[in-house]
């Protein structure tokens, strides 16, 4: 198994989160679907910035969930990388699927005020992604599912891997051994970047697959294209559906 130079068993993802969008642009709006969001040119300019910081990190697999919004961040990283891993596609990896809103929404402020704290509903009961969406259980597990799939894959030692802001912070909740009661507090802007080791205990002659001794978070919500997070100071939300935030240049 291919580890980290200097270890034994370790092995780290790089989580990262798709550049910014624009959920009610008016191509998406007419669309009627999300899935067809595109990045806006400020969410190009964050993929940029990743890949400039990952520019001196050898990658072995470059993984996205396949949505346009991963796919296109993770295709901008890769012009920065030498060599380039191809891109591969998890659709376990997608994005919690949302349900109905329990109020009217007219606005982006209502949408706002309606989805602001959904997260912080994840470890109750039964708890949805707002009327008749995904069951955050479900979420986390197919999500979880991923990440031990590749860990059990022999043939790399350090990864990125492009997903969506729910589906992060339902990673980093397990991550920290909290299952989901965390979710709420990892914050995850637009285009940044996660770092997680996994200390593993390599598979054995019985055929047992490799197993998660431990996780090490190292690091949460890296923006490499501005580190300090000077002037942010919106929740991912709120910057989504905040036009002027949106066109401030990086």
């Amino acid at each position: 198994m291919h580890t980290l130079p200097g270890t034994t068993g370790r092995r780290r993802i790089y989580l990262m989160r798709h550049g910014h969008v624009d959920y009610l642009a008016p191509e998406v709006v007419a669309s009627g679907s999300l899935h067809v969001v595109p990045l806006t040119s400020r969410g190009k300019l964050e993929a940029q910035a990743a890949g400039r910081a990952l520019a001196g990190v050898v990658l072995d697999r470059v993984i996205c969930s396949g949505l346009p919004r991963t796919r296109e961040t993770a295709e901008v990283v890769r012009t920065f990388l030498d060599p380039a891993p191809p891109l591969e596609v998890d659709q376990d990896l997608v994005e919690i699927r949302g349900g109905l809103p329990n109020t009217p929404i007219s606005n982006r402020r209502d949408l706002i005020a309606v989805m602001s704290f959904e997260f912080a509903r994840a470890a109750e009961a039964g708890a949805t992604m707002m009327q008749g969406g995904e069951a955050f259980t479900a979420a986390q597990a197919r999500s979880i599912g991923a990440i031990q799939r590749v860990l059990c894959r022999p043939d790399w030692r350090q990864m990125l891997i492009v997903a969506h802001e729910g589906i992060n912070r339902l990673i980093l909740s397990w991550a920290a051994g909290t299952g989901l009661s965390a979710t709420s507090a990892f914050e995850q802007d637009t285009g940044c970047i996660n770092v997680l080791d996994f200390d593993m205990v390599p598979a054995d002659d019985d055929g047992r697959e490799p197993k998660i001794e431990r996780v090490l978070i190292k690091a949460v919500n890296l923006t490499p294209y501005n580190y300090l997070k000077h002037g942010m100071n919106l929740t991912s939300l709120e910057a989504i559906f905040d036009r002027d935030f949106a066109l401030e240049r990086i």
